[in-house]
């Protein structure tokens, strides 16, 4: 999926697409058609560079029912020829998703929605994992036989069949139908499951990994194979070189790691670093040195993964490189360092903002570390990562670190992240709005009423309403 275009962050569009709080309450107040136009626009054109760990569905989902949205958009959208010829997931999995949610809140056109595109629509299986939280079972059994007419009968069909019901994420329609007494749907379906475990244990017992006896040069050919093939298995194969390498070994595996292969090169040292070795901080600054590529990314990597207090020390000596072993020093810095290294991690986070932007994945961890230092003076900058960037992942650690280190906060941004998409970031603000503000006191009533939020938010808003918090 190519990168989203993200409107201006003091747009109402661009306020949405990024799931801030904000957003919400700007389309509250703003005409009603304007406010359902740029919601239909985000929900139509998923506005997350990544789905599988940025929220966005009960965020738009409570939208539509605050601004009482139709769906007209979603379902043309849904329903159109494309859906025939784009068959990502990408195009159509978010409009789901805000279904499925909307359908638990009680809007019946969203069920039927959901039903009809089970039926007939490419992305069928989201569909009908939405449904399986949230159809009663006559719904479910309404849809067997189109689901399963998908699947021609014939070898190729019932293997497809059996897959589909081995991996399926939500067993519960499957299940429902391996009851049904017509033989073209239970019993078909009874033996498509017995067809998928058969499948499973027959994979158990063909294993392609690591098998006993292994030595360490079978390791590092193991790990060179693989990546022949195009796929990285430095720490696997370092795991299993901590299962069969002995004392005697350790010469072969520091050879390796200074010039063998670049299979054997990567694996040798990610076990040398998981074992803190003396020579491996050495080792990994020689293999940095080589500049981008397979080798200096592993050696990277690896020390990414160090504990200890000789690595501290290595970081605070390397934080300063312009390159990315550098980059790595800070954020092992501002994850394992101490207060002596703020300013380490400070110029690192002004560096990486100015240079990069506001989306840098370096940011995730420099962000965290300000808050863990608690560096007061780098509130101004997590105020602009938080206004700016586009990841509603990171806005909610920088509101995590401005909590820490911005006395403003409980009574600025924590106010509109009680509307924000992460559940995460409603958590801190739950924790830290100032209740004086009457907006703060109707949403943490709302949200501890709503069945839809995170068990972990109604935690917080709880432990706000105790004695002394009668004003909620």
């Amino acid at each position: 999926m190519f990168d989203p275009v993200i409107a201006p962050s003091g747009t109402l569009l661009g306020l949405l697409q990024r799931g801030r709080g904000d957003g919400t309450l700007h389309a509250l107040a703003a005409p009603r058609a304007e406010a359902l136009a740029a919601l239909d626009h985000c929900v139509l054109h998923d506005p997350r560079r990544d789905w599988q760990v940025e929220n966005r569905s009960l965020y738009y989902a409570r939208l539509y029912l605050d601004i009482r949205g139709g769906l007209d958009a979603v379902e043309s959208h849904l329903f159109r020829a494309e859906d025939h010829f784009d068959t990502d997931e990408s195009r159509t999995g978010l409009s789901l998703a805000v279904l499925g949610h909307l359908a638990s809140y009680g809007r019946r056109d969203a069920l039927e929605m959901l039903r009809r595109y089970a039926a007939t629509g490419t992305n069928w299986a989201w569909a009908l994992d939405e449904l399986a939280l949230r159809d009663d079972d006559a719904g479910l059994r309404s849809l067997a036989e189109p689901v399963l007419a998908r699947f021609p009968a014939g070898p190729e069909g019932d293997a497809e069949l059996a897959a589909t019901v081995r991996d399926a994420f939500e067993p519960r329609p499957w299940r429902l139908w391996a009851d049904d007494p017509r033989a073209a749907v239970g019993a078909r379906i009874r033996a498509a499951a017995e067809q998928g475990s058969f499948d499973r244990w027959q994979r158990q017992l063909r294993p392609t990994g690591p098998r006993p006896g292994w030595s360490v040069r079978a390791v590092f050919d193991w790990a060179q194979q693989a990546l022949d093939r195009g796929t990285a298995l430095h720490v696997p194969a370092a795991r299993c070189l901590t299962a069969v390498a002995g004392p005697d070994d350790r010469p072969q595996i520091v050879e390796a790691a200074r010039g063998g292969p670049d299979g054997a090169r990567c694996a040798a040292l990610h076990y040398l670093a998981e074992n803190r070795d003396p020579v491996v901080l050495d080792l990994i600054e020689a293999a940095a040195l080589a500049g981008r590529g397979t080798v200096a990314d592993a050696a990277v990597a690896a020390f990414e993964r160090m504990t200890g207090e000789a690595a501290v020390d290595r970081a605070r000596g390397w934080a300063h490189r312009p390159d990315a072993l550098g980059a790595s020093a800070a954020g092992v810095l501002a994850a394992r360092g101490t207060t002596r290294d703020t300013a380490l991690v400070l110029g690192a986070l002004r560096e990486t903002v100015r240079a990069e932007g506001p989306d840098a994945q370096r940011l995730w961890t420099l962000v965290d570390g300000a808050g863990r230092l608690g560096i007061v003076c780098a509130a101004p900058v997590l105020r602009h990562i938080y206004r700016e960037t586009a990841s509603s992942q990171l806005r909610g650690r920088a509101a995590r670190a401005l909590a820490a280190t911005d006395p403003s906060y409980p009574t600025g941004f924590a106010v509109e992240c009680l509307w924000d998409c992460e559940e995460t970031t409603r958590e801190v603000a739950a924790l830290h709005a100032e209740t004086g503000d009457v907006r703060v006191a109707d949403r943490l009533r709302r949200l501890a009423a709503d069945p839809a939020e995170e068990d972990e938010v109604q935690t917080a808003v709880r432990s706000r309403m105790g004695p002394d918090a009668a004003a909620l």
